[in-house]
């Protein structure tokens, strides 16, 4: 393990009789340190040198090669989180480093606590980092931009709508509803061509004919209870809109629904693609490989649903050693199916 210990730190926890901070501190850390065969790195504010209580012994310290003095008039905390960060370093501090909490999000993730039970130094342990609550979503977002710039037709709504079968009706009848109209605006506007009428007919023949897809969008948690009841929202829907077939119900686990919400998207039957038309590729951090592995087939679904694909993409998920944050990660969208035609 790489260290950067913040020496002034460590020399003003545990003062002398004549209230001064001790060098002993410091040598203590690093005697531990060195019989852990960790690597470190000191680094010391300019003014410890006139505080310090053994000075001699101190700029004899100083002239070690792992040792660094931060210029007078310059912050050693700045240099402590820039050497951590280049090194992947941890901090033996007791410092909270309050002033830095904007732009390192989990600092305690990073902070090696220390204590002394006499002359001898105990550390504790290194908290865990926070996991990104948003990680899943953030992933989804990258990929739905994406799909977006290729010009991909991406279901977008995320608000969500308190879930039960007969909310379900209701939001497919208004959809499906609201497609109609849409014509029916068209019509207005030509009725004066000849034989319109007629064609008209057709189309709307057709329209009522015509098999729905119902993307049903909903937290994992809610998959079971509208599995159970897709018959009947089907047979529902069909007989109020009086459509010769029942639309199909499809049941997608989408990551951007909340417990107890769905969202909707529905779409003519033709329009459902049969294949995944690329596969995703997501880098990720170390700390949050396990987890999004284990969320790949919902990631998934979550995408399947809302480009309308019955196929869901292949998800492959890579650690990167480049992407060293909670929470950090790529996405590569990689050609595959029909995409190359």
């Amino acid at each position: 393990m790489k260290v950067v210990i913040d020496g002034s730190n460590l020399a003003h926890y545990k003062k002398n009789k004549d209230s001064k901070p001790q060098l002993s501190n410091i040598l203590a850390a690093v005697d531990a340190l060195e019989k852990n065969g960790d690597e470190f790195v000191i680094i010391v504010d300019a003014s410890l040198r006139h505080e310090i209580d053994d000075k001699l012994q101190f700029e004899k310290l100083l002239e070690s090669e792992n040792v660094e003095q931060v210029e007078s008039g310059n912050n050693a905390d700045h240099f402590i989180f820039e050497l951590a960060e280049k090194e992947n370093a941890k901090i033996l501090s007791n410092d909270k480093f309050r002033d830095f909490t904007d732009e390192y999000k989990d600092i305690n993730s990073m902070r090696i606590p220390f204590a002394f039970d006499g002359d001898n130094i105990t550390f504790g342990k290194i908290r865990k980092p926070k996991r990104d609550k948003h990680i899943l979503q953030n992933i989804c977002d990258e990929i739905i931009k994406q799909l977006d710039f290729k010009r991909w037709n991406v279901y977008s709504d995320k608000n969500g709508v308190e879930i039960s079968p007969l909310n379900i009706v209701k939001q497919a009848i208004v959809k499906i509803d609201n497609e109609n109209n849409v014509d029916s605006k068209i019509e207005n506007l030509f009725s004066k061509i000849p034989l319109f009428n007629k064609v008209m007919d057709m189309v709307e023949d057709v329209e009522i004919a015509a098999p729905y897809v119902i993307f049903v969008l909903v937290h994992p948690k809610d998959y079971k209870i509208v599995v159970k009841n897709a018959g009947n929202i089907s047979v529902t829907v069909a007989d109020r809109l009086r459509l010769e077939k029942k639309p199909l119900i499809a049941v997608r686990n989408d990551l951007f629904m909340k417990p107890g919400n769905f969202e909707l998207n529905v779409m003519i039957a033709d329009e459902v693609s049969d294949n995944a038309h690329y596969n995703i590729e997501i880098r990720i951090n170390t700390h949050d490989e396990v987890f999004i592995k284990k969320n790949s087939r919902n990631i998934a679904s979550t995408i399947a649903g809302r480009l309308g694909s019955w196929k869901f993409p292949f998800v492959s998920v890579k650690p990167d050693m480049l992407l060293e944050k909670p929470g950090d990660f790529e996405i590569i969208l990689v050609k595959g199916g029909k995409l190359d035609e």
